[in-house]
């Protein structure tokens, strides 16, 4: 449970103020959420969200590899083969999705009354 010890604090002590920039795209959670279920393919994660942009799936594919939560494995085959999977890093985010799913699941189910 979050604590609230010092009210003085500022944004700029909120240890969830620097993940912002990791975690602000639209889909991030998402993907994460895919990916952490499997290594899939560019191809399999657009099926799976029929309602983003393949330009946008790439962006935010490549901000999340940046930042190093998930690998892009390029295989040399003609046509190319590129997978994406979580890298160690991102796998410790798992426990972050877990909660977020709990939470999604939970709150659905007290709003539907």
């Amino acid at each position: 449970m979050l604590k609230q010890e010092n009210s003085d604090k500022s944004f700029l002590d909120c240890p969830v103020a620097g993940i912002k920039d990791i975690i602000k795209g639209k889909w991030t959670t998402v993907i994460l959420y895919f990916l952490s279920q499997s290594t899939l393919r560019f191809g399999e994660l657009n099926r799976k969200m029929p309602m983003v942009t393949q330009a946008y799936l790439t962006k935010e594919l490549r901000i999340l590899e940046n930042y190093g939560l998930i690998h892009r494995e390029v295989y040399p085959q003609v046509p190319p083969k590129v997978e994406y999977s979580l890298t160690a890093m991102g796998k410790k985010f798992i426990p972050v999705l877990d909660a977020l799913e709990k939470f999604a699941i939970e709150y659905e189910q007290d709003n539907q009354k």
